[in-house]
């Protein structure tokens, strides 16, 4: 089944399952994003948490939206927000909301639990 014929969920759940826990390369980010913010915001966090995993606790979708309540879980092997590599694992919480269009993502909006994450980074 091609993406295009997915629902937005689906599209959002395959993409989970497509990232999570696994190198995230431009041409797999291509393959799913087409909202430029959230490429890059992927190659970041990347570079940062290497191979990071996504656990999503809850999803809800209507239309082309689709909402999710996930953990971020991941080691620090790379800078971020100024701090060098730990090494340590931090669980982040988010809520993400995600529009889909053409099976792909084209929004999204986000809010993270930044201060959370920053605090296990400096424990």
């Amino acid at each position: 089944m091609s993406t295009a014929t997915l629902t937005s969920k689906q599209v959002v759940e395959d993409y989970f399952k497509a990232f999570s826990g696994k190198p995230k390369t431009a041409a797999l980010i291509d393959q799913w994003v087409d909202d430029p913010a959230l490429k890059q915001h992927i190659l970041d966090t990347e570079a940062s948490f290497p191979n990071y995993e996504l656990v999503i606790h809850q999803i809800v979708s209507e239309g082309d939206l689709v909402a999710i309540n996930a953990t971020l879980e991941a080691a620090h092997h790379g800078t971020f927000a100024g701090i060098p590599p730990t090494g340590k694992h931090v669980s982040v919480g988010a809520m993400v909301f995600y529009q889909v269009s053409n099976g792909r993502i084209a929004k999204f909006w986000m809010q993270v639990d930044m201060m959370g994450g920053l605090a296990q980074l400096k424990a």
